[in-house]
């Protein structure tokens, strides 16, 4: 244990001296405080970071000009302009727009559906989604069915519990979640169903499970239950997957489904993921490159009257593939970029605005955030403020192939906040792409960036030793005639004293 701190404390003063070499080369950099905002450093210590989000507006039942206040909330989707949201406890979807000055004005409310159907109350829906040819979906959990409608409202087809032998009898069909595909597949998190996905054909037909958690347990519990009598086996806990939470659909297509009832120990030891991203086959294909996994606060210890792990029960995705995670248990937003790098968290729990009791839901609308607030009954929007934006601008630079701007955008990042690993690492990957690799391996050096300082350091490596082939040949060459040559005037030398000797 000793000879780690060594090593740490070694890599610290290196990072030091690093820094501070750096630093005398570029302009002073300033660091500003935010109200609510934090980002951990390689180390896992909390560095404060200005605000990446401000808060636009907290709106009530009130403010919204409601009829009657929100009941239980739970379900947010934005589509274009327009937010619905799904009250759950009063069961009725509402539809607001969300105005120029940043307002939400109220559009419509929907309690039935229009059309053919013997059941057109809508009872406690739960996720309302549009698919991409138009046709609305809604999670009707009171009603045991997701129904399809056209954009009138005019019922389709319905989509009901599914015919499954590992299905109990008495289980009650309740879609929660609900994502639809391109080809109007719809992908569905049920309460009670933990097997993964509950998948449709557009049909209606069921197509099977997909996406099912790993399976964790220890060796002690398995060989418990191996041993166990039948008797003992039926009060042990069973080995099954964990159930979703929520999912979300990206530009891609690609599902991020989380999951929030998972332990602590099996978070931190990567047998349990809180967040996945599943392909068409079901395979979590989320990257996790950051020095942290993707679950949120890394101490996971009390404060604020809340224990444990962060909670996450939703995820948002924006089109540059940043997605937003959003944990209830202490009412805060975790932001990664593709790599599942943390770029910042921020909120937390309370009664200021920017603060929650009980987030339940998130969605998108540009780079601004809604947030739902089932405990407080409020929709709370963020909008990005300026430092917020610049790290959305050099990531999107970046992506666009713009690396020069990519790289004046994080230096700009880095006047606001001196203290962000990433805008150094943002820095590098400019010079990397733009093949300066020695300027890029000072700024991956300084941030133990081991996976970019190697990629650099090998094309460092191969322009290196094209630029000096000519040297090396020569240098190679000549240690290996320089020997031949020696050896050559050593054989001539000794022929000669040779010759002497025999003369006389």
């Amino acid at each position: 244990m000793k000879s780690i701190h060594v090593r740490k404390t070694i890599k610290r003063v290196g990072a030091l001296m690093a820094g501070v070499a750096l630093m005398l080369s570029t302009p002073m950099i300033s660091h500003a405080e935010g109200k609510y905002t934090y980002c951990y450093d390689y180390w896992g210590d909390v560095q404060q970071s200005p605000d990446a989000y401000e808060v636009a507006g907290v709106f009530t039942a009130v403010d919204l000009g409601l009829d009657k206040a929100f009941n239980t909330p739970s379900g947010l989707t934005v589509v274009g302009r327009n937010v619905y949201v799904c009250d759950t406890g009063n069961s009725r979807i509402l539809q607001f727009e969300l105005t120029e000055d940043k307002q939400l004005e109220l559009k419509e409310t929907y309690t039935e559906v229009k059309g053919n159907t013997e059941v057109k109350n809508l009872n406690k829906p739960n996720d309302f989604q549009i698919g991409e040819d138009g046709c609305i979906y809604i999670a009707d959990t009171g009603n045991a069915r997701i129904v399809k409608l056209d954009s009138e409202w005019n019922y389709m087809m319905e989509f009901i519990k599914p015919v499954e032998n590992t299905l109990a009898q008495d289980l009650v069909f309740q879609p929660k979640k609900i994502a639809i595909d391109g080809a109007g597949r719809v992908y569905c998190v049920a309460a009670g169903i933990n097997k993964g996905l509950v998948k449709f054909e557009a049909d209606g037909n069921f197509s099977g499970f997909v996406g099912a958690t790993p399976v964790v347990y220890n060796v002690l519990d398995y060989l418990q239950k191996r041993f166990a009598t039948q008797a003992q086996r039926e009060k042990l806990a069973k080995f099954v997957p964990t159930e979703y939470d929520d999912i979300y659909r990206d530009h891609d297509g690609f599902i991020y489904a989380c999951c929030s009832n998972l332990k602590e120990e099996d978070l931190k030891s990567g047998a349990a993921q809180a967040v996945r991203k599943l392909n068409l086959q079901g395979n979590n294909i989320l990257k996790t490159n950051g020095n942290f996994p993707v679950y949120g606060d890394i101490y996971m210890g009390s404060g604020g009257g809340h224990e444990g792990s962060s909670q996450i029960v939703d995820v948002t995705a924006f089109d540059n593939d940043v997605y937003v995670i959003l944990d209830k248990n202490r009412g805060r937003l975790f932001t990664y970029d593709d790599q599942g790098r943390l770029l910042y968290a921020f909120g937390g729990n309370g009664n200021m605005d920017g603060y929650f009791r009980q987030p339940i839901a998130i969605d998108h609308m540009g780079y601004d955030l809604i947030v739902l607030d089932t405990l407080d009954k409020t929709l709370t929007l963020f909008t990005p403020t300026a430092y917020g934006n610049l790290i959305f601008e050099a990531i999107d630079s970046f992506n666009a192939g713009e690396y020069d701007r990519s790289g004046d955008l994080w230096n700009e990042v880095l006047e606001y906040n001196g203290n962000y690993d990433l805008a150094y690492i943002g820095v590098g990957r400019s010079y990397l792409r733009k093949e300066d690799y020695k300027k890029a391996l000072e700024y991956f050096e300084l941030k133990y960036d081991d996976d970019n300082y190697s990629k650099a350091f090998k094309q460092y490596r191969k322009e290196w030793v094209e630029e000096h082939i000519l040297a090396i040949f020569i240098i190679v060459f000549g240690l290996f005639l320089i020997p031949m040559g020696i050896g050559k005037i050593m054989k001539i030398k000794h022929e000669i004293d040779s010759a002497d000797i025999f003369r006389f």
